[in-house]
């Protein structure tokens, strides 16, 4: 499991424009790194939203945000273009950032259990180290979780 202050590891995935984006891509930047499970699902969406409804809070405060899930890029293209999503969405079939990144293992619904993405966010300075991470993420006000806990200095991990 990654932990705060450790280098983030690198990647290389097409968005959903099929642009490859790599996180080299972002040096000198700061990065929000966020996993979801599925493009067009309830939670993921109101994720996606959120995140989309506070991207100028973000990107003032000199953040990209990069959100990441193993669905194709067909599946990111219609998620983009049904919710104006701002950001690039990595298609991650493979699950190699996915797993990088410790977001991949057991999950439990209605009782069944089962492997899956496990939604969180990872915060990378412009160093390339991971400066926060959010381990439970509130989907419905996750940009704001993200900004309280850096004009709070709160970087330990959530």
């Amino acid at each position: 499991m990654l932990e705060v202050g450790e280098k983030a590891p690198s990647f290389k995935a097409k968005d959903q424009n099929g642009n490859t984006v790599s996180l080299s891509d972002f040096k000198e930047r700061k990065v929000i790194l966020f996993f979801y499970p599925e493009d067009d699902t309830p939670t993921c969406t109101q994720e996606a939203c959120n995140l989309r409804d506070n991207f100028s809070l973000l990107t003032d405060k000199g953040y990209i945000v990069l959100g990441v899930s193993p669905d194709e890029v067909s599946s990111h293209k219609k998620f983009e273009k049904k919710f104006q999503l701002p950001f690039p969405l990595l298609s991650d079939p493979q699950r190699k950032i996915i797993e990088a990144y410790g977001s991949w293992g057991p999950k439990q619904m209605f009782g069944n259990h089962y492997m899956g993405v496990i939604r969180q966010t990872f915060i990378i300075n412009e160093k390339g180290r991971i400066e926060k991470i959010f381990r439970k993420v509130h989907s419905k006000n996750h940009a704001h979780q993200i900004i309280e806990a850096f004009n709070s200095n709160n970087l330990a991990e959530e």
